[in-house]
């Protein structure tokens, strides 16, 4: 696979080049699909720099949008496949890159689909994921994509700074929950920075971070996944309740929920945000 030609760098994309992108196909931004274009170029290299791509890597982005980020991706990566629900968007897309970026258009795939619901990707596959993630559905599509592509091993996403904190948060935090176990199933997370309002197009009514990861080995099949999953979403339907009155439901009754912490070796009278992920996968195997 040949990398991008370094002697013709990609044009990245500044405030006006947004907005005369959206207004020439009377793009107006939703709330419904999350939609904030990055329209600064220092941003966009922050972001691809914080996330630790190299020209060896295979980068899927979801949600690109206008291209900031894409052209930004392209600058660095061997190859870019841009997953986009817009469709808009998407017939926007290919012109901007072959403008933008003549000397990469080649390396750059587009699929216009809904993130979730897209099961296979064009070769090469993924080795990487970068993203400003649409703030709405941030965290059921970073985990679809680490349980579908099991290919990406790196990456960093944009997403709200509460969500950012959740992701990354360690056990025992007052933001540690449901998204800090299931992340933690398939990777090392941790806070990047933050984003500031004035670089989106329209400006955001939440504050935003980046979260980067590595890729860990797996903890278990798919099986256990599963049933650590459960386990966590039982142990956080309700904050307050101990780890045996949670689980009662999903082991049988309150005893057999004891009986599963005791063998895990784990105090009935936790509670969810005092257990890793490791601890939620070995009770698991017991219930």
């Amino acid at each position: 696979m040949t990398p991008p030609t370094p002697a013709s760098p990609p044009r990245l994309l500044g405030a006006a080049d947004v907005r005369r992108l959206a207004e020439a196909c009377g793009i107006r931004p939703t709330k419904q699909r999350g939609q904030n274009f990055v329209h600064d170029a220092n941003t966009v290299r922050r972001i691809v720099k914080a996330s630790g791509i190299t020209a060896d890597d295979v980068v899927v982005e979801i949600g690109p949008g206008l291209g900031s980020l894409t052209l930004g991706l392209l600058e660095v990566a061997a190859h870019v496949t841009a997953v986009e629900i817009d469709e808009v968007l998407a017939g926007l897309l290919p012109s901007t890159i072959a403008e933008q970026a003549p000397a990469q258009a080649q390396h750059f795939d587009l699929v216009v689909a809904d993130a979730m619901k897209v099961t296979e990707l064009p070769d090469p596959q993924p080795t990487a994921l970068v993203a400003n993630l649409p703030y709405n559905v941030s965290v059921p599509v970073l985990l679809t994509f680490f349980e579908r592509f099991p290919s990406i091993r790196t990456g960093l996403v944009m997403v709200q700074a509460e969500v950012a904190h959740r992701l990354a948060a360690p056990p025992g935090s007052k933001t540690y929950g449901v998204p800090s176990v299931k992340a933690a199933w398939y990777a090392d997370m941790k806070l990047a920075g933050s984003v500031g309002r004035n670089v989106f197009w329209p400006m955001p009514n939440v504050e935003s971070s980046l979260v980067s990861w590595s890729r860990h080995e797996p903890l278990g099949d798919e099986d256990l996944r599963l049933r650590t999953f459960a386990a966590a979403d039982a142990a956080f339907a309700q904050r307050r309740k101990t780890m045996r009155a949670a689980l009662s439901t999903l082991a049988g009754s309150a005893s057999l929920a004891e009986q599963a912490l005791v063998s895990a070796g784990i105090s009935p009278q936790a509670r969810g945000e005092q257990l890793t992920v490791l601890d939620f996968a070995r009770l698991a195997s017991f219930l």
